[in-house]
């Protein structure tokens, strides 16, 4: 795993993610990034800063026609309206500050943000890692199909399954798994698409790139 992580990082760098001003932000751009890109999302993350609509109380507020129109762009608008308003409801019990909340300890964290209906596991990991700096591996498509093409797991090994590799594998730094995160994102965007670009490929040992596997 370091290896890999190595790798990545010498052939893309750094990746500051997550790009967000703040812990709200993030929170904010996990859910609106769901099922969509992140140059999708960007764009409708920075017209609502402009417009300083980033904010779990004018999320509250406002009227959900309001919020479709601003979120059309980022696709699924209603379903991503309806799971933002779920996390604002909640953010409401701690005054809507994402330091408040993050006092919790990391299980207790986790469970009441899966517990919000609309967050999974990829989204409430993205949240504990990035906004909460917890040491916890954010699984997500990009990774699972790395890794299988790697021969490190096999296209249906579970969430949990993968993440508990990365742990034992790396050290709990969550800045270290985040930066592991958001390479392997960039290397699916890039190279290890649905259907591999291979030429150009900075990992040498990918079994993929050698022709070994499909």
């Amino acid at each position: 795993m370091y290896r890999l992580f190595d790798t990545l990082f010498t052939a893309y760098g750094p990746q500051h993610w997550w790009p967000a001003d703040s812990s709200e932000e993030m929170m904010i751009g996990a859910i609106l990034v769901q099922n969509s890109s992140w140059q999708q999302v960007s764009s409708v993350i920075q017209q609502l800063r402009q417009q300083q609509l980033l904010s779990f109380l004018l999320i509250r507020q406002l009227p959900a026609e309001t919020w479709w129109q601003l979120l059309h762009p980022v696709g699924f608008f209603r379903v991503k309206h309806r799971r933002l308003k779920a996390l604002a409801d909640f953010m409401a019990h701690f005054a809507d500050q994402p330091s408040q909340l993050f006092q919790s300890d990391s299980q207790s964290l986790r469970q009441a943000l899966l517990a919000i209906p609309g967050i999974g596991k990829e989204t409430a990991d993205a949240i504990l890692c990035y906004g909460a700096q917890r040491p916890l591996f954010v699984v997500d498509k990009y990774a699972q199909r790395l890794f299988s093409r790697l021969q490190w797991c096999t296209e249906i090994t579970d969430y949990d399954t993968i993440q508990q590799m990365v742990h034992a594998a790396l050290p709990a730094d969550a800045a270290l798994l985040g930066e592991l995160h958001a390479l392997i994102v960039q290397h699916g965007k890039l190279h290890c698409r649905k259907q591999a670009n291979c030429p150009g490929c900075p990992i040498p040992f990918c079994p993929a790139a050698l022709g070994i596997v499909s």
